[in-house]
């Protein structure tokens, strides 16, 4: 059966292509009689199957030229399975323990077959919900975004290999237009679409757009967004886009990766572990008030920005003779002068980090869509972010009372225009805690 163009599978085609595909019936130890199959994409955008067999398993991941539930009214580039495939590849084999492994990648067809993460691998977001302490989650996120980031940056790469690199992912631009649109416009006028817990923050909503010091403040990240290729970023890393056991973390669905700066990562990550800690309240009960369960998120947001420094600055310390062309040993050449730009480096990358975090706070909280001002097939990617949830937080949209549910969004907007604003005043990530713990009281 060949496959010399794109074609949407369902099961009875899925079964042919494997079959004609060695890297996938190999895992499955060619061993068709007893092959379950189970598609789990939910009905709205890409095809997900996973396929268990007695000798093995993998999943199947088809990304679709339009929106599935709408149909090809709503066009959308498939492309985006392109970048996945090739991010998790490169981050695979920067971090193995922490993504999950790529078996096969067909372009025409716009599908990834991948690792299956079985249960009792969960999202991480849904874990944070149901108060599940996960002791390894700082160690295994901070150890992902060290290694990621520093091995793609001009701190490792010579400046012809990461100009290369940076060429094949600036392809990426529809979903960077997306991000663009969603995190660092939107929020900060008025759109006809835009969606919020009203009326109870309708006055929040006014004043965010009259806020001009907020708006020079984003601008200002917008622009570091836009211009800066420090390293390849996942582009959507939040709580969402990580599935968890006690003792596994794994990152998933980096379709939004391009070369960007770094913060941007990591103050998606953070950022979440946050808005998960402010939403505990909601989902408190007379069973239990979550207040040892927030000291933990809490724990964990420090300890992760302080392993990532730890590891980061150890991977530049052990290569700094290397290959890397930021900044030349011949120049950079005594442990003073090294010292001051490596302290000046995490400053500026903690304070992006901040900025950023809180930039992805303030977009969670207002979901504001102005698809007027869309092209027809970014409408389409838009429409994507909000069906599949992306484009909203189920931290917050799962605590059923209204009124309690827009007092932890009011504080949640209140903490991120006070980081955002004033990131450049916190020296450290303690800081950052007790500016969140304030908030709180």
């Amino acid at each position: 059966m060949a496959f010399s163009e794109f074609r949407p599978l369902d099961e009875k085609s899925l079964i042919e292509y494997i079959k004609a595909t060695p890297s996938l019936s190999s895992k499955i130890g060619g061993n068709f009689d007893d092959l379950k199959i189970k598609e789990v994409g939910d009905g709205n955008l890409n095809f997900v199957y996973i396929i268990v067999g007695t000798s093995g398993s993998f999943v199947i991941k088809q990304a679709l030229p339009y929106i599935r539930c709408i149909g090809e009214s709503w066009p959308m580039t498939k492309e985006r399975a392109y970048f996945e495939a090739l991010a998790l590849k490169e981050h695979g084999g920067l971090c193995p323990e922490h993504v999950p492994e790529v078996y096969h990648f067909d372009r025409t067809m716009s599908l990834i077959g991948m690792r299956y993460l079985e249960p009792p691998h969960i999202i991480l977001r849904k874990g944070l919900i149901a108060g599940i302490e996960y002791p390894f989650l700082a160690e295994h996120m901070s150890e992902y975004m060290a290694k990621t980031l520093f091995f793609t940056s001009l701190l490792y790469l010579s400046t012809t290999e990461h100009k290369r690199a940076v060429a094949e992912f600036c392809g990426n631009v529809e979903l960077c237009r997306l991000t663009e649109q969603v995190i660092f416009s939107d929020p900060y006028k008025v759109s006809k679409y835009n969606r919020w817990t009203s009326p109870y923050l309708d006055r929040d909503a006014e004043a965010v757009r009259e806020d001009n010091i907020l708006k020079l403040e984003v601008a200002e990240l917008k622009s570091k967004f836009c211009e800066r290729a420090q390293a390849l970023v996942h582009g959507d890393l939040h709580t969402g886009s990580v599935m968890v056991t006690c003792d596994s973390t794994q990152v998933i669905d980096p379709e939004f990766a391009f070369y960007g700066p770094m913060g941007f990562d990591i103050g998606a990550f953070i950022g979440n572990l946050i808005l998960a800690f402010i939403a505990q309240d909601g989902h408190a009960d007379q069973g239990n008030d979550r207040k040892i369960y927030k000291e933990w998120i809490l724990k964990t947001t420090e300890d992760t920005w302080n392993l990532f420094h730890q590891k980061f600055t150890a991977l530049w310390d052990a290569h700094k003779d290397g290959p890397g062309e930021a900044y030349l040993p011949a120049i950079y050449n005594n442990p003073e002068l090294q010292k001051l730009i490596q302290e000046k480096y995490m400053k500026e990358l903690f304070h992006d980090t901040l900025g950023f975090g809180a930039a992805k706070m303030i977009r969670i909280v207002f979901l504001l869509v102005n698809s007027g001002n869309l092209t027809r097939l970014t409408r389409g990617v838009f429409l994507y972010r909000r069906i599949v949830g992306v484009a909203h937080v189920e931290d917050f949209e799962s605590i059923k009372e209204v009124s309690i549910r827009a007092d932890c969004e009011r504080r949640a907007l209140d903490l991120a225009k006070t980081l955002l604003k004033k990131r450049r005043e916190f020296v450290s990530i303690s800081e950052v805690i007790s500016a969140i713990k304030h908030v709180q009281s």
